[in-house]
């Protein structure tokens, strides 16, 4: 015996099937109100973000480090090749840093260059140590001198000892440091699996800088002024590797971002030791690094610690420069 099944019903009622209207209808006038209130709204909105919108780029539009908006930009060339700063302790002997100062100022003004002084305790640290201020210090001197084309953070353990030496020309153009790169090494000696590239062409390098006998030695390096320089230094000043607690602080922090981002290696030129940073004492690489006559720089690591004194280890370097 069979029973007759009843049919089974759609979830998909056919488009033409008429769809029971249920629910309160609002009136056509009250519809066409709130259609206009809703329209009115949007229009008011978009109005809203673009006044915001361009607040923000008034607000912004000035030179970085200036009151004044909308200052003109300067190009970038137009100003001295190179600013060379030295942050100084102003808890430091003051007849010592005054011939700090004046030994960058007579090299300064023999090649027609700037300098810039600050004192290590005018930028925000967090607790990091004073020696992380040379990385503010050099965007400060970026925003001071913005038509300047290189930027030459020199430690004031150092002595500039051969003035006769334009870094500019001899060491910054982009011929001059195509001979003198050091390509293929390892960013960290003596192994580091990180090497720096090969034939990178000068008018690429925006970062200039040697090695000691440890590793990437930050108190003499260079920087090409531009928007690479300032992610650069902002990437290095980051929050992160301040509070880090590297054994070396920003110079372990430098290796590390050198060796982890390579948009920094790819801008990196590492030259031999005593072109801009020849070590008077401490450890020197031994290939190219210990102080000879006639290097452009004398540096001393280390002499404000341990019971040393700066000024008594510079004081013959000083008696040679007031000779000549």
């Amino acid at each position: 015996m069979h029973f007759a099944m009843p049919p089974r019903k759609t979830s998909r009622p056919p488009p033409y099937a008429a769809r029971q209207q249920t629910g309160f209808r609002l009136p056509p006038a009250l519809k066409n109100l709130l259609r206009r209130d809703k329209l009115r709204l949007t229009v008011l909105g978009i109005l809203g973000f673009l006044t915001v919108f361009w607040l923000l780029g008034k607000l912004g539009g000035g030179s970085s480090g200036s009151n004044v908006p909308n200052l003109p930009k300067v190009a970038i060339g137009s100003g001295a090749p190179v600013v060379i700063v030295t942050v100084l302790d102003p808890k430091a002997d003051p007849v010592w840093t005054a011939k700090i100062k004046q030994n960058r100022e007579d090299y300064a003004k023999k090649h027609g260059y700037k300098t810039f002084f600050p004192n290590n305790d005018q930028y925000a640290l967090n607790n990091a140590p004073s020696t992380w201020s040379r990385i503010p210090a050099m965007r400060h001197a970026i925003t001071l001198y913005p038509g300047s084309t290189w930027f030459w953070y020199l430690d004031h353990n150092a002595l500039i000892t051969n003035h006769a030496i334009a870094i500019h020309s001899t060491l910054l153009a982009p011929s001059k440091l195509e001979q003198h790169m050091i390509s293929n090494a390892p960013v960290v000696p003596p192994d580091s699996v990180i090497k720096t590239f090969s034939n990178l062409k000068g008018d690429r390098i925006d970062l200039v800088i040697a090695q000691d006998k440890d590793g990437l030695a930050p108190s003499s390096f260079l920087v090409k002024n531009g928007e690479w320089a300032k992610y650069f230094l902002d990437v290095w000043f980051d929050p992160i590797y301040r509070s880090y607690n590297f054994q070396k602080a920003e110079f372990h922090a430098l290796e590390h971002i050198v060796q982890w981002h390579g948009t920094i290696l790819a801008k990196l030129a590492m030259v031999p030791q005593n072109l801009i940073n020849s070590y008077a004492s401490g450890p020197a690489s031994p290939q190219n690094g210990q102080f000879k006559d006639g290097d452009l720089v004398a540096n001393f690591p280390g002499c404000d610690k341990d019971d040393r004194s700066c000024a008594k280890e510079q004081q013959p370097y000083f008696d040679v420069l007031e000779k000549v």
